[in-house]
């Protein structure tokens, strides 16, 4: 199948048919975001997701699942999205769930009759980048929403029936607004009650503002210690009735998956015991690699 560029998809998508139907990001402008740097946005070709939906009934024709394209793929029309998922329904009769990325912008652009127009036709399970529920944080990192446009959207999700992660990023206060960034972004989450919460650690790669912007100063991220209490204070500030929380991702100190509220003061307990275990290091930056992934935990 024609996937072209370099390709993103969340960790639980490893099992998921991937369908290319835009290039790039229809934003491309988040402080911290290397994905994209040189890829225009554009829409594909309605002949070449078609021929590329034919060419998955020869090799995985019992697909449960498709996780659409590239950035944003939810920019696209209601009717467009509607165009897709029947033709893959046709091909691809076994597909219960047609998922992709979306922004807050992406929700706002579509009427309450499209979105349930969408979750009849299986669109589902949309992995949104909210980040933060600061929006000092929000504005510095040029999401493009507030963190009222965030629950207003996301409540519209909900209505409609379609359930999404709602993915956050440690650390995007700063050192200084690390405590205010805990607690807006637990307000939002409890807010909007989301199935998924997927939790990442900022990390700045070269190609991205947010590199620029630590390099000369302009940034102070948050140290270890600073940020494991900030998973602490985000984690003991959720009130939520059943969520599956996701942070697995090896930017994050403390990787770990678990549902709350029932894995709630475990989870307390894992970040307080990484804290014991770095208390000589609390007042160090961790150090990168690949993916944020940290070097010198």
């Amino acid at each position: 199948m024609s996937l072209t560029g370099m390709v993103y998809r969340p960790p639980y998508e490893a099992n998921s048919l991937l369908l290319q139907v835009t290039q790039g990001c229809s934003h491309n402008k988040c402080t911290f975001c290397y994905m994209y740097p040189d890829v225009p946005f554009s829409v594909c070709p309605v002949e070449q997701v078609a021929a590329d939906i034919e060419e998955a009934t020869r090799y995985c024709p019992d697909v449960e699942r498709v996780f659409l394209e590239h950035g944003d793929a939810f920019v696209l029309s209601a009717d467009r999205l509607v165009q897709i998922a029947d033709a893959i329904h046709a091909r691809l009769p076994k597909v219960k769930t047609i998922a992709m990325y979306a922004s807050i912008q992406n929700i706002r652009h579509k009427t309450d009759d499209d979105l349930c127009r969408l979750h009849e036709c299986g669109i589902d399970g949309l992995d949104i980048g909210v980040e933060s529920g600061l929006d000092a944080a929000l504005q510095y990192m040029n999401k493009g929403h507030t963190a009222e446009e965030a629950k207003e959207q996301l409540l519209r999700l909900t209505d409609a029936g379609i359930d999404y992660s709602f993915n956050i990023i440690l650390g995007c206060g700063g050192e200084e607004l690390w405590r205010e960034n805990a607690d807006a972004t637990a307000a939002l989450i409890n807010a909007v009650q989301p199935h998924l919460l997927f939790i990442g650690t900022l990390h700045a790669e070269p190609g991205c503002r947010l590199y620029q912007d630590m390099k000369r100063g302009l940034f102070r991220e948050c140290t270890f210690g600073q940020l494991l209490d900030e998973q602490e204070r985000l984690i003991s500030g959720l009130e939520l009735k059943d969520t599956i929380y996701f942070g697995s991702h090896p930017s994050n100190i403390v990787p770990m998956q678990g549902r709350l509220p029932k894995h709630k003061q475990a989870m307390i307990e894992a970040v307080r015991e990484k804290r014991e275990q770095l208390r000589r290091h609390l007042n160090e930056y961790p150090q990168r690699g690949g993916e944020g992934s940290i070097l010198n935990r």
